[in-house]
C-alpha cells in the first residue's frame, strides 16, 4: 500500500472507532477496535510489537513494545489521555531509532475529538 494512502488509511479507521466509541475507555479498548477497523481497510499489521534496541551493534534484553506495526512502515502509539504529551512524542522517537523506521502515528481518543500526530524522524 502506498505510503500516503496507508496514513489517511490508518487515520480513518481511528476517526471511525472514536466516531463509534467515543472518549472514555480504556486503552486496550480502543487497540481491539482499531485492530477490527484496520483489518476492515485490508491494512495489514502487527500488534504489540517487539522492538529491539541495539546499542553498539549488541542488542540489549530490553525492548520497546509499539502498540501496531503497519504494513511494515508505519508504527502506532494510541493513548486514551485528555493530550498528547513531549513524554509520548519522545516515546515515538525511540520507537523510530529502535527501529530506523520513519513515521510513528500517535492516535489519542482520551478527548472529545480524535487526536492525532505524526512523528517524523530522519537518521
Amino acid at each position: 500500500m502506498d505510503f500516503n494512502k496507508l496514513t489517511y488509511e490508518i487515520i480513518g479507521a481511528a476517526f471511525d472507532v472514536h466516531k463509534e466509541l467515543g472518549m472514555g475507555f480504556l486503552e486496550a479498548v480502543y487497540q481491539e477496535a482499531l485492530e477490527v477497523e484496520m483489518s476492515k481497510r485490508g491494512i495489514k499489521f502487527e500488534k504489540e510489537k517487539k522492538l529491539q534496541i541495539k546499542y553498539k551493534e549488541i542488542f540489549l534484553n530490553k525492548f520497546y513494545i509499539a502498540d501496531f506495526l503497519c504494513e511494515d512502515l508505519i508504527l502506532i502509539e494510541l493513548k486514551a489521555t485528555n493530550a498528547i504529551s513531549n513524554y509520548d512524542v519522545s516515546q515515538a522517537i525511540n520507537y523510530l531509532k529502535a527501529t530506523e523506521l520513519k513515521l510513528c502515528m500517535i492516535l489519542n481518543f482520551g478527548s472529545e475529538s480524535l487526536i492525532h500526530k505524526r512523528v517524523v524522524y530522519n537518521l
